[in-house]
C-alpha cells in the first residue's frame, strides 16, 4: 500500500538560535519526499568556544543524502547568516539557486570565490512571478528589512500555501528597498496560507517598530554638531543605513570616505544591481590628508567588533593613513548581536581610552532594527491569517514566546528548533520526527566537523598548556641518552633549579629507568608512562594537567 503524501518542515539551522539559517520543505509520501532548500547562511566563532575557526554553519548532512530529490535553493536575501554558507556548500548539493537581482550578485560574489559555477545561481523576478521546482511553486514577495531586495516566499503545494517570512520589519518607508506592504500580505493570506513560518527574532520588543526614516533627523543633528572627524560604523550589508548616514554627513559639509572591503563591495553590488540611488561622492581614502578633519565622515567596517575590520583597526591605532584624535566622534550604529558583546566592548574602552567620543544604541536614537517587534508580528499574524504557524529565526526562548503570541489568536503553533521535522499536512502542526542536525567549522581553508575534535583539542591546550616530549629507544630496545621536554603555553616555577622542563625530563628518565622490558618495547605502554608522569609533576608544581605529545624513535637493530 503507497504511503499517502504529506508536506514537512525542517530546520537544519536557525531555529533555536539566531544565525546559520537553512530549512528544508518537502513534499511526497513519507520517505520518499522532493525537497528545497531555503537559505544557506552562516555565523561566526567566539574564542571562548571556537578559537581559531572562521565561520560556523549548518550541516547539511541530511539534505545532502537526498541530493537527488532536491529541486531548488532558494535565497530570501543577501544577509550572511542567510547566504554565507552557498559558496562552501554547494558543491555538496549541485542543486540550481534562485535569488533576486541583488541577492543573486551577492551570491555569485559568494560562489566564485569559492571556486563554483556563478551560473549556478539564477536571477528571478518578484511575486507574482513563482519558480516551478518539483512539487513546489515559489515566488519571491518583497518585504522590507534592513538590506535590499529581501522577500518572504510564498510556497504553493499540492497540500497548501506556505509563507515563508524571511526577516522582516514593518517599515513602509525604508529608504532604501521595498517598504512593508500589508496590502500585499493580506491579498497573500486571502488566497488561504496553510503555515506560515516566521522571523521570532524581536518578539520580546513590546513597541512597534520604527521606521529608517526616523534616523534622520537625529543623524543631521549629530554630523552637524560633531566637532572633529566623525567615524560611524553600522553592517555593511544596511545598504540604507549607510546612505542615510552618507546624507546626514552631506547635509553638514562632511566628504564621505569609506573604509572596509566588505563595505566597498556592499555599495558597489547595490549600485551595480540598481536597488542604491542618489548616494553622496565617496572620497578616496588616499585624499583625507587633503580634507580637514571637520569636514570628514568616514564609514568602517567593524561595527561587532571584528578583529581584522576598520573600527578594530582605528581603535588600536591607524587604519589607511587615518588616525582618531582625542574630540573626534565615533558611532556605532547598530546593535550588537548576542554573544559579541566582549569584542564590541574591548573596542569601546580602546575608543575612550583615545579620547574619542563613543555613542552606541543606549539611546535608540541611531539605529532601528530590521526586525519585527511583538506588535508588528501580531500584525502579520492578523494580516496573513495562516492556519498554523512555526516560529523560527530565534533562540529556543524566542520560539516559545512567538507561539504564545500566535495562541493568543488561536492560531496553533510548533516549537521546532534544528532537527524537528514538523508534518503541516493536517489541520494542525504534529511534530513528527527528530534527526540528527550538526555544524560544520570552516578552519583556515578545511570544512571540519563540529564533532571531529579538533577545536576541542585546541580549547584543551589553550586551557591547559602543551608538553612535547621526545625520546630515543635504542637497537636494543633501551632508553638513548636522556628525554626531551619543550613547553607551550604553561608557567614555570621559580623554585626548581632547572624549571618545570628540567624537572619532567629527570621524572621520565626516572620512569624509563624503571620500565620493565615489554614496556619499553610498546609504544602505546611507553606513551602512557610518559603521559602519566607529565601529568603529575606539572600537576604538582604548577597546577596544571598539560596536553601531552610522546613522540618516540626507535633505531633499528
Amino acid at each position: 500500500m503507497a504511503k499517502p503524501e504529506r508536506l514537512i518542515y525542517l530546520a537544519l539551522g536557525g531555529a533555536g538560535e539566531i544565525g546559520m539559517n537553512m530549512y528544508l520543505y518537502g513534499y511526497g509520501p513519507e520517505g520518499n519526499e522532493r525537497f528545497i532548500l531555503v537559505d544557506m547562511g552562516v555565523t561566526f566563532p567566539t574564542m571562548e568556544s571556537t578559537p581559531g575557526v572562521d565561520l560556523i554553519m549548518a550541516d547539511p548532512a541530511y539534505i545532502q543524502a537526498r541530493a537527488d530529490r532536491l529541486d531548488g535553493i532558494f535565497i530570501t536575501h543577501g544577509h550572511e547568516d542567510h547566504v554565507g554558507a552557498l559558496g562552501l556548500l554547494w558543491h555538496r548539493l549541485r542543486a540550481p539557486v534562485y535569488a533576486r537581482r541583488f541577492t543573486a550578485a551577492l551570491a555569485k560574489g559568494k560562489m566564485e570565490r569559492s571556486g563554483q559555477p556563478t551560473d549556478a545561481v539564477r536571477q528571478v523576478d518578484a511575486f507574482p512571478h513563482q519558480v516551478h521546482a518539483g512539487p513546489f511553486r515559489v515566488g519571491f514577495l518583497p518585504i522590507a528589512h534592513s538590506i535590499p531586495e529581501s522577500s518572504a516566499l510564498v510556497i504553493d503545494t499540492p497540500a497548501g500555501r506556505i509563507l515563508h517570512t524571511g526577516d522582516f520589519k514593518a517599515d513602509p518607508t525604508p529608504l532604501v528597498g521595498e517598504p512593508f506592504d500589508p496590502a500585499a500580505l493580506r491579498a497573500i493570506g486571502e488566497h488561504g496560507v496553510k503555515a506560515m513560518a516566521c522571523d521570532s527574532t524581536n518578539v520580546f520588543s513590546p513597541h512597534a517598530g520604527r521606521s529608517e526614516m526616523t534616523l534622520i533627523e537625529p543623524l543631521n543633528a549629530l554630523m552637524r554638531d560633531a566637532e572633529g572627524l566623525v567615524v560611524a560604523t553600522t553592517f555593511a550589508s544596511n545598504v540604507a543605513r549607510l546612505r542615510t548616514l552618507a546624507e546626514a554627513g552631506r547635509q553638514a559639509g562632511r566628504r564621505v570616505v569609506v573604509l572596509g572591503r566588505a563595505m566597498n563591495t556592499m555599495l558597489k553590488t547595490a549600485h551595480a544591481a540598481e536597488v542604491l540611488e542618489h548616494f553622496p561622492e565617496v572620497l578616496d581614502p588616499l585624499d583625507m590628508d587633503s580634507v580637514p578633519r571637520r569636514d570628514l565622515l568616514v564609514l568602517a567596517t567593524g561595527s561587532q567588533g571584528e578583529r581584522r575590520a576598520a573600527t578594530a583597526q582605528l581603535a588600536q591605532g591607524r587604519y589607511m593613513g587615518l588616525e582618531l584624535k582625542p574630540g573626534d566622534t565615533y558611532l556605532f550604529s547598530s546593535r550588537t548581536i548576542p554573544g559579541n558583546e566582549v569584542p564590541v566592548s574591548r573596542i569601546l574602552n580602546l575608543l575612550s581610552e583615545r579620547g574619542v567620543k563613543v555613542i552606541d544604541d543606549t539611546d535608540g536614537l541611531y539605529h532601528v532594527s530590521g526586525h519585527a517587534n511583538r506588535p508588528d508580528l501580531a500584525a502579520i499574524h492578523e494580516l496573513v491569517k495562516p492556519q498554523m504557524l512555526i516560529p523560527m529565526h530565534g533562540e529556543h526562548r524566542h520560539l516559545v514566546a512567538h507561539a504564545a503570541l500566535a495562541a493568543e489568536r488561536g492560531i496553533p503553533a510548533a516549537i521546532a528548533p534544528n532537527g524537528t521535522v514538523v508534518d503541516l499536512t493536517g489541520d494542525a502542526p504534529v511534530l513528527a520526527e527528530h534527526i540528527d542536525t550538526g555544524r560544520l567549522y570552516l578552519d583556515g581553508t578545511q570544512l571540519i566537523g563540529a564533532l571531529d575534535g579538533i577545536v576541542r583539542e585546541r580549547i584543551r591546550m589553550a586551557l591547559r598548556g602543551h608538553v612535547a616530549v621526545n625520546i630515543i629507544i635504542d637497537e636494543r630496545g633501551k632508553p638513548m641518552g636522556g628525554s626531551w621536554v619543550e613547553l607551550t603555553g604553561l608557567p614555570d616555577n621559580p623554585k626548581m633549579r632547572d624549571g618545570l622542563a628540567g624537572a619532567l625530563e629527570a621524572e621520565i628518565d626516572r620512569v624509563l629507568s624503571r620500565a620493565k622490558r615489554n614496556e619499553l618495547a610498546d609504544d602505546e605502554s611507553l606513551d602512557d608512562l610518559i603521559q602519566r608522569a607529565v601529568s603529575r609533576i606539572s600537576n604538582d608544581a604548577v597546577g596544571k594537567k598539560p596536553v601531552c605529545k610522546v613522540m618516540i624513535s626507535r633505531l633499528e637493530a
